[in-house]
């Protein structure tokens, strides 16, 4: 291991990082007068911004959460690196090649871990591109080009191609110097008999880049009949990828969202560059999975999210069912937005990509243009089921809407969609509209009426309880006999105890297999025969429904790695219990008057603490 970086090239770094322009990469900075820039904090959740930059003394504070420091102490943080790491990170940027003391310079040794990744995924995004020009790449090709992509599109997407093989990638990248285990790490590879094999053959890869501009992960399509996986694939979680936080094409919408004050989210790759390509700049995407808080922010400190600058997030969603539930989906996270959100439906379904082969570039961009506000995309949602011709169906789509209604926050927003509700449903009575929306809500919420679900605690140690009953229910071989072995003590919610002996009772994980109705069908009627009756039989019932249905936390591509991780997590945190007794019980005793009892427990207390560090070890990484 080489040493420290010497503190000439430190200050090189510093020198050479402006500040205003680093933090510029990750937050929209507007003049706050006196030389100093302003933004929202990337550190707390704000309305109104308090995180200020001074470029001529190259610091930053913020005077909501008192966080500060300078260029490298911002990147350490942003990033979650450690001190060479944010040094390297930056001295990456700036071209600046760095010395290292007791030992000097030695290429590819004393980098930090992001680096290694950092560079790995981008020769390995070098490497799909190039391929996409060979023979074999050719249904990747025809693909990009029914859909009205060239090449010097894919180019600028950074499209590529990754090979039909078990080790292309694994076997070009080694031989430039990387580890079989960066790759297994990064998620380009996996584990194989004989070591790594590529995670993507035989489709069509997208690099996903941070909204720096450095690949971190890949989408890849698949192209070919016999690939037997799921359509779209993506780069497992890993030091450097988290899906909840990554948007696909951040990095080059990021100057026009600042600029237009506009972030149209779209649901593809393709999608996005059909977009961009049309002359809808700000438009990003998700990578598997649904829009989240994470990206919430992310696209907040982009915007300047604030009270007094108000900028548009359009949605853009099918008009099919499924379509109008991502919308109300949508709805839920609208609030935590200052700005205004609005819905981008096409009527006859048509993604972006394909409405732009079909109808060309102009209808992408009235598509954007003919946005809805979301509140009122949601309740015409609800109204939509409903036949507003007869009093009935009226009175049930009020009943309906209620929530939607109740839910709107600002109180003077509120009253203007009661106002349009009114209209819409043809009443003509907006103190009957109010009423009764006041009506159905305290109907809900009073005694009497079928129990409300539970809440979801926010207990991690119940939480963690929960997602691996939930793969048990939904995945058992996932789980098998380790999970059969846990014994009902590892749970500690009571429900959980009573679900985790129902399973048991039906002869354990080991006997469910896939999973499917057949497995829940023979759990939901252990609940009935289990000797749980009323209250308690219902909840069983109900809770061994609910896992059946709830999604997993885990994309499909990941959830074997995913509910070994949850398992081990599970595991540790019931050997933790049974540490802190140990520990407890020796506290107490008398080392010299109770010698024996104190040696024994001493001995459970040493096994202990190895069996937890071994889990705690699977855990992260599984």
């Amino acid at each position: 291991m080489a040493g420290r970086i010497s503190d000439e090239d430190i200050a090189v770094v510093r020198e050479r990082s402006p500040i205003a322009d680093v933090v510029g990469e990750h937050i929209q900075l507007r003049n706050a007068g006196g030389g100093n820039l302003k933004g929202l904090c990337p550190f707390h959740d704000e309305k109104s911004p308090s995180f200020n930059v001074t470029p001529a003394r190259g610091y930053y504070y913020c005077f909501g959460c008192a966080e500060g420091g300078d260029v490298i102490t911002f990147v350490r943080k942003i990033e979650n690196l450690t001190f060479t790491e944010a040094v390297e990170r930056l001295a990456q940027r700036a071209g600046i090649q760095l010395r290292y003391e007791q030992g000097g310079y030695v290429p590819g040794r004393e980098q930090g871990e992001r680096v290694r990744l950092i560079e790995a995924h981008r020769a390995a995004a070098e490497f799909y591109a190039e391929r996409l020009a060979t023979p074999d790449a050719a249904p990747g090709r025809r693909f990009l080009s029914e859909r009205g992509f060239e090449r010097v599109d894919a180019e600028r997407f950074g499209v590529g191609y990754a090979p039909a093989e078990w080790e292309a990638l694994s076997r070009h990248l080694m031989g430039r110097g990387f580890t079989a285990q960066e790759l297994i790490r990064g998620g380009i590879a996996r584990e194989g008999r004989r070591g790594p094999i590529d995670r993507f053959r035989g489709r069509l890869v997208w690099p996903i880049r941070d909204i720096t501009g450095d690949v971190i992960g890949f989408g890849a399509r698949k192209l070919l009949e016999s690939d037997d996986g799921p359509k779209y694939l993506n780069t497992p979680e890993s030091p450097i990828y988290h899906k909840s936080s990554v948007l696909y094409g951040v990095d080059l919408a990021k100057r026009e969202i600042a600029k237009r004050s506009q972030a149209v989210i779209v649901e593809g790759y393709t999608d996005v560059m059909a977009c961009h390509l049309a002359g809808v700049p700000t438009a990003v995407a998700t990578c598997g999975t649904s829009f989240g808080e994470e990206h919430i922010k992310v696209l907040r400190r982009l915007l300047l999210d604030q009270a007094e600058f108000r900028g548009e997030v359009i949605f853009t969603f099918d008009g099919d069912s499924a379509g109008q539930k991502a919308a109300l989906r949508a709805f839920q996270d609208e609030q935590k937005f200052v700005t205004q959100t609005f819905v981008a439906v096409q009527p006859d379904g048509l993604d972006p990509c394909d409405l732009r082969v079909k109808q060309g570039d102009a209808a992408v961009r009235d598509l954007v243009a003919s946005r809805e506000p979301l509140f009122a995309f949601a309740i015409r949602s609800v109204l939509s089921r409903y036949d507003l011709n007869t009093n009935e169906g009226r009175l049930g789509a009020l009943d309906a809407v209620a929530p939607v209604v109740a839910g709107i926050k600002d109180p003077g927003l509120r009253k203007t969609y009661v106002v349009d509700l009114d209209r819409w449903l043809g009443f003509m009575d907006e103190g009957f509209v109010i009423r009764r929306i006041q009506q159905v809500i305290g109907r809900d919420r009073g005694p009497g009426q079928a129990r409300a679900p539970k809440q979801e605690t926010v207990d991690p140690a119940v939480r963690l309880e929960a997602e691996v009953l939930k793969l048990a229910v939904q995945r058992p071989a996932l789980l098998g006999p380790e999970f059969d072995a846990l014994g009902a003590e590892t749970f500690t919610l009571p429900e959980h105890v009573g679900l985790y002996g129902m399973i048991i009772g039906v002869g354990g994980t080991v006997t469910g297999g896939p999973g499917g109705r057949e497995w829940v069908d023979r759990l939901l009627e252990q609940a009935g025969s289990a000797g749980e009756t009323g209250e308690a039989g219902a909840d069983l019932r109900s809770m061994t429904t609910r896992f059946a249905v709830e999604a997993l936390r885990a994309d499909t591509a990941v959830e074997e790695r995913y509910a070994a991780a949850m398992l081990a997590k599970l595991h540790e945190t019931a050997v933790g219990r049974a540490l802190a007794q140990v520990k407890s019980r020796l506290q107490r005793l008398n080392p010299v008057e109770e010698q024996q009892e104190y040696k024994r427990l001493f001995g459970e207390l040493v096994a202990l603490e190895q069996q937890h560090r071994v889990l705690r070890e699977r855990a992260a990484g599984a």
